[in-house]
């Protein structure tokens, strides 16, 4: 029979030694190999697939989104957007209600001349394979204008389509229509302003409470407040050469942030009020993360555990001692 202080030792040390988190449960810094993904412009966790991440391509691509493994870099599914006709510049995925699938064709190489811009809305498919699926698409109008966008958030609970512009200086919250319609114009209207950031993609934690949106070299939390956005923080991002995309993971605990290129990075952050972090600010550096830890504190915890395991342990061996 195991005496108290070894039963007591051993859970300490499984509390102390307990191994991180998987790859698996996609929290884990990868890297993109499909050769085809060269300009990965949106990011989106799966809500039913654990580990797997939608993204796409920039624009000279046709009607593809991709879904990457984390846990080993590699596409599983090739889905092709049927009933879309050609897609112009598209910047941006979200997952909302019911996993429906989110594609913002918003970009606007143009500097911002286009008439209109497009939405595609699909299933998510409950089984990963190279297959054809048929999208809605819906045309977006700006009340005040054309304008270029990179970043297309959906509220989880309302299904709500908002869209972020990117203006050097600053954008704006534009919020969409209740529910999208396949027939006419969609008119987005500007809600919250955005500044102090080019928006290249933002977006929204799974309980719907806070949006953080990214530019090229840094990101700012919001909490969402129905809406109303109200600045929480200025975060610090991972470099990895031109920032295009940011979500969070699927249990709301990282921030999963991307970049363009071939074989592009994928690293994680804390998330802001995630359960891994009392705070996610910083000044750009991400030595505070990395290695997946909470750093020097972490380190500090860990050790003061094992040493009290130790001590439990020598002192029970003399307990022994002296009954034996």
């Amino acid at each position: 029979m195991r005496r108290p202080f070894a039963l007591l030792a051993a859970a300490l040390l499984t509390g102390a030694l307990a191994v991180p988190a998987s790859a698996a449960d996609g929290d884990e810094k990868f890297t993109i190999k499909d050769p085809r993904i060269t300009e990965s412009s949106g990011l989106a966790a799966s809500r039913q697939h654990p580990g797997i991440y939608w993204t796409h391509n920039d624009s000279d691509d046709g009607a593809y989104l991709y879904a990457v493994d984390s846990s080993t870099g590699e596409t599983v599914a090739t889905i092709t957007m049927s009933g879309v006709g050609s897609p112009r510049d598209v910047e941006a995925i979200s997952i909302g209600p019911d996993n429906q699938i989110y594609v913002g064709d918003i970009g606007d190489n143009l500097g911002g001349t286009w008439p209109y811009v497009w939405i595609y809305r699909l299933p998510e498919p409950k089984n990963l394979r190279d297959r054809t699926i048929k999208a809605t698409q819906y045309v977006v109008k700006y009340s005040d204008g054309a304008r270029d966008a990179e970043s297309l958030v959906v509220h989880p609970k309302t299904g709500r389509v908002y869209i972020v512009d990117k203006n050097e200086k600053g954008g704006h919250l534009f919020e969409g229509p209740a529910e999208l319609s396949p027939s006419g114009a969609n008119v987005f209207r500007p809600v919250a302003a955005v500044p102090d950031l080019e928006a290249t993609d933002a977006t929204l934690s799974p309980d719907g409470e806070h949006l953080v949106v990214r530019s090229y070299f840094g990101a700012i939390a919001y909490d969402w407040n129905g809406g109303k956005i109200k600045k929480r923080d200025r975060l610090g991002v991972p470099f990895l050469g031109q920032g295009e995309s940011v979500t969070y993971t699927a249990d709301g605990r990282k921030l999963m942030y991307g970049a363009e290129g071939a074989d592009s990075p994928v690293e994680p952050q804390d998330a802001p009020g995630g359960a891994d972090s009392d705070s996610s600010s910083g000044s750009g550096s991400s030595a505070a993360t990395e290695g997946g830890g909470d750093g020097l504190t972490g380190n500090l915890k860990t050790g003061a555990i094992v040493a009290g395991v130790l001590l439990l342990v020598v002192l029970g061996v003399r307990g022994m001692r002296r009954r034996g």
